[in-house]
């Protein structure tokens, strides 16, 4: 099942919230709904949104507030690129200027504040104090997650534990909340909503570890980012962690010396380091095992085309290449 088929599932849902993205974006103030509009319609999959919908269709959900959800979902993850962008100083994502290098660093961060705003008004009106303490918490952690981010950047010493706790904070839980919320909205009962948590939690490893993979073995123009950019902000992933423990001293040197000084002067032999001693194959294998764990919270699910799309989600996010 290709990407196309997987949202061919949900064809008339995925069409209701990208209705509702729009109508949702307006504003008074034109530069918040420029910039907002920017950046929600700049290509990205909207997995997160999609794991609300197919969820919530797995277990036989058959409303209209799954849309909200999915909506809110997207609404917030983007927040969080626009801030992701201004504390990195990025230039380039999925391909084209970031919001930060065309409007500035200010109207960034208060368009952020905006799409955060909305997605909370949007939440307000489903109705579902359960859903709303989750989204609450989630949202939380996600801030929580990017600040241990920040205090881990430059830090060599950063440990494999500590690296994991930041991507699970930073992105895993956000696509916990998307499956958890949509079981929540399918009334589905609280073994059903931990498994569809533990699926969108290893889901959301699993997709993490691949895009720090990819930093040293794609390309600018397939990724749509620049090549190098974990490294010069300093971040300890695990390709680098892994490299530091396994290569030789003075490659070791060379990548501590990188993370401290957040540089990529030495990009080409830290690649060159990082493939030498496994580094991408452990980052990968550890990928398998998050995608084979979320798989197998799926096992007791009904077989659908929804089931079968979240699985196919699971091993689309593990070899992609973007």
């Amino acid at each position: 099942m290709q990407i196309e088929e997987i949202y061919q599932t949900v064809e008339q849902d995925f069409s209701s919230v990208n209705h509702l993205i729009s109508s949702q974006l307006s504003s008074d103030v034109p530069l918040v709904e420029k910039i907002a509009q920017y950046i929600v319609e700049s290509g990205g999959k909207r997995m997160r949104p999609l794991l609300v919908l197919l969820t919530s269709r797995a277990l036989g959900y058959e409303g209209e507030d799954h849309s909200k959800l999915a909506t809110i979902i997207e609404f917030l993850h983007t927040a969080t690129l626009l801030h992701d962008d201004v504390v990195d100083t990025s230039n380039m994502r999925r391909g084209r200027s970031t919001a930060n290098a065309k409007w500035g660093n200010a109207p960034s961060v208060l368009v952020g504040d905006f799409l955060y705003t909305r997605a909370f008004q949007l939440l307000v009106s489903l109705k579902n104090h359960d859903i709303m303490e989750m989204m609450a918490n989630t949202t939380n952690i996600i801030a929580e997650g990017e600040v241990l981010q920040l205090t881990k950047a430059g830090d060599a010493s950063t440990s494999e534990a500590s690296y994991f706790e930041v991507i699970k904070n930073k992105t895993a839980v956000l696509f916990a909340a998307a499956s958890a919320g949509g079981a929540m909205l399918a009334g589905a009962d609280k073994q059903h909503i931990n498994a569809f948590y533990q699926y969108g939690l290893n889901l959301g490893i699993a997709f993490q570890l691949v895009d720090d993979a990819l930093d040293y073995e794609g390309s600018a123009a397939e990724m749509g980012k620049n090549v190098g950019d974990d490294l010069s902000e300093g971040k300890p992933t695990l390709p680098l962690i892994y490299a530091m423990q396994h290569s030789s001293d003075d490659q070791a040197s060379i990548i501590k010396h990188a993370i401290t000084t957040k540089s990529a002067n030495e990009l080409t032999a830290i690649t060159q380091a990082v493939i030498e001693c496994g580094a991408l194959q452990y980052t990968h294998g550890r990928a398998l095992k998050h995608k084979q764990l979320a798989c197998e919270t799926l096992l007791k699910l009904n077989a659908s085309d929804h089931k079968t799309a979240l699985e196919h989600i699971a091993e689309l996010a593990i070899n992609r290449r973007t």
